[in-house]
């Protein structure tokens, strides 16, 4: 079985303001139950229990001040209560392991995005309608969404525009899953965004920094308007669009790579890299290349198609360990981009070695040595 997601975008329609308003209200659950946790935590030491905290807030709802969060459905309420608690189980399980980590803290009402609801409060009807709420919405259907649907979330983007995003479980055929037989090591770089053990390289479009120039112009037009007047909130709404766009290119793209990778290798090994370790370094660089994101979107495609994402321990010393005979280069310089190996004398260059070095660790791990190693180029 797998996990697929369908998102649909809603027609724009005045009823659309009740959506809204259960999302904002949503917004205000949440900042209320991370504040009972955080007086709960400072009297006691202790989580909240989530049973508890869900009977609190369902008498709550029969107060008159606190009448309108039954506007929100009692599992859309119970979803925020149970992601909440996951977090904070998050939180103390790193204490625990001394990890340097912070609790889930407040989010600002305008810019809560979304509520989930699971088999009540909704219901698809025919065609390209839905039911949520009581109340029936429109939305683009491009395809057809299966029965089995588990749940439903209304989320809001920094545009306004509301979407579906219908989660789905899926059986999958493995008998028509095409499988090559072929595995591979990748290792991202900072210049290429992905170099792969068989020598090709995978560049980035970058598309953050090709649309700089523009965003700069857009951002000083809003700098001159009058703050929250009808002029300026159409230069933000400007920016807002541009970054929108930024994210889609970027999302669209790594999809088509996913699926161009999987349909490549039936193994990928990837180094378990500290991604936030690394934007602190680095910057806007990382952050433009997103390769948190790109995991995310990768694990997703290979899941659909039987195909398996390995992740080598990140303190593994892929780029300082020689892929002819195994010498380790212990003081090579993070800006090295080539390095010659004192055991053999071979010349590398730093990435094509490290993508190397991840695939023979991570097929050796796994009894992988008779699967072949593809020589086809990936052109992207």
């Amino acid at each position: 079985m797998a996990i697929k997601t369908y998102k649909v975008k809603l027609y724009q329609a005045k009823k659309n303001k009740y959506l809204n308003q259960q999302i904002d209200i949503a917004g205000l659950i949440y900042n209320h139950c991370i504040a009972l946790h955080r007086r709960y935590y400072k009297l006691t030491g202790k989580s909240l229990n989530q049973y508890e905290l869900m009977k609190h807030i369902t008498k709550l709802k029969k107060l008159p001040k606190y009448k309108h969060w039954s506007l929100v459905g009692s599992q859309a309420i119970q979803d925020i209560v149970q992601r909440i608690d996951k977090a904070y189980k998050l939180f103390f399980g790193n204490l625990k392991r001394k990890v340097r980590t912070s609790p889930p803290g407040f989010k600002k009402v305008k810019k809560y995005s979304s509520f989930t609801l699971k088999q009540a409060g909704w219901k698809l009807l025919d065609g390209n309608r839905i039911s949520i709420q009581g109340k029936v919405y429109k939305f683009f259907k491009s395809r057809d969404i299966p029965a089995c649907i588990k749940t439903v979330t209304v989320k809001r983007d920094t545009l306004g525009a509301l979407y579906l995003y219908f989660v789905v479980e899926e059986e999958i055929d493995q008998a028509n899953q095409a499988m090559t037989g072929n595995s591979a090591g990748f290792d991202f770089g900072l210049k290429t965004f992905l170099v792969v053990s068989d020598g090709s390289e995978i560049e980035s479009p970058l598309y953050f920094r090709q649309a700089m120039a523009e965003l700069k112009q857009a951002q000083q037009n809003m700098a001159r308007k009058v703050k929250f007047s009808g002029g300026w909130k159409k230069a933000r709404t400007v920016v807002a669009c541009i970054y929108q766009r930024v994210v889609n290119k970027r999302r669209d793209w790594f999809f088509k790579l996913a699926h161009e990778l999987t349909e490549r290798y039936d193994h990928l090994f990837f180094e378990d890299l500290n991604m936030k370790g690394m934007q602190a370094l680095w910057g806007r660089k990382v952050g433009d290349l997103a390769r948190s994101e790109f995991m995310g979107i990768l694990g997703y495609v290979a899941s659909t198609k039987g195909k398996i994402i390995h992740l080598i321990d990140r303190f593994y010393p892929s780029s300082k360990t020689c892929s002819d005979c195994g010498h380790v280069y212990k003081e090579l310089h993070v800006k090295e981009r080539v390095w010659t190996c004192q055991g053999c004398g071979v010349i590398h260059d730093r990435d094509h070695n490290a993508a190397l070095n991840i695939h023979r660790e991570g097929a050796s791990s796994l009894r992988l040595g008779d699967v072949r190693l593809s020589s086809t180029a990936i052109a992207v």
